[in-house]
C-alpha cells in the first residue's frame, strides 16, 4: 500500500506537470493565432518607413504538382484557396477606400496554381484504370 501511494503521487505529479506544459503550449499558440478569425482575410500590417519592395514567390509549375500526392495536392488547393480570398478581400477593401492594391500580380499567380492543380488532378482522373472511380475523381475535381 506505501509503495502504491509513492507511485500513484510520482505518476500524479508527471501528470500534472505534462498538462501544465501542454496549458503553456497551447497557450503560446493561441498568442501567435489571431484573435478574430476574419483577421485571416487581411494580411499583417508591414510598417510604412520599410521602403525596400517585397518579392513574392513565383505560381507552381505543373510538373512540380505532378510529383504531389493527392493529399499534398488537396492541402494545397486549400491554401491557396485562403490566400485568394485574403488578397480579393484586402482589394476590395483598398479599392472601397479609394487606395492602390499593392502587388496586384499575386492574384494572377495563384489563380495560375489553382488551375494547375485541377489540370493535374484532371490527368490522374483521365489516367485512372477504373471507369467508377475516374468519374467519381473527375465530379469531384469539376466541384472544385
Amino acid at each position: 500500500m506505501f509503495l502504491s501511494r509513492i507511485f500513484g503521487r510520482a505518476l500524479f505529479a508527471a501528470a500534472a506537470a505534462k498538462t501544465e506544459g501542454a496549458a503553456a503550449a497551447s497557450a503560446a499558440a493561441l498568442s501567435r493565432a489571431p484573435q478574430n478569425p476574419l483577421e485571416e482575410f487581411f494580411e499583417a500590417d508591414r510598417s510604412a518607413d520599410n521602403e525596400t519592395p517585397v518579392i513574392y514567390g513565383r505560381s507552381w509549375k505543373a510538373s512540380e504538382l505532378r510529383l504531389k500526392s493527392w493529399d499534398d495536392l488537396h492541402k494545397l488547393w486549400f491554401v491557396l484557396l485562403k490566400e485568394k480570398n485574403m488578397l480579393m478581400t484586402q482589394r476590395q477593401m483598398l479599392h472601397a477606400q479609394s487606395l492602390r492594391f499593392p502587388n496586384p500580380e499575386r492574384i494572377p499567380k495563384v489563380r495560375k496554381s489553382m488551375c494547375r492543380i485541377k489540370h493535374v488532378l484532371t490527368e490522374r482522373a483521365i489516367e485512372e484504370p477504373d471507369p467508377k472511380r475516374s468519374a467519381a475523381m473527375k465530379k469531384m475535381i469539376n466541384s472544385l
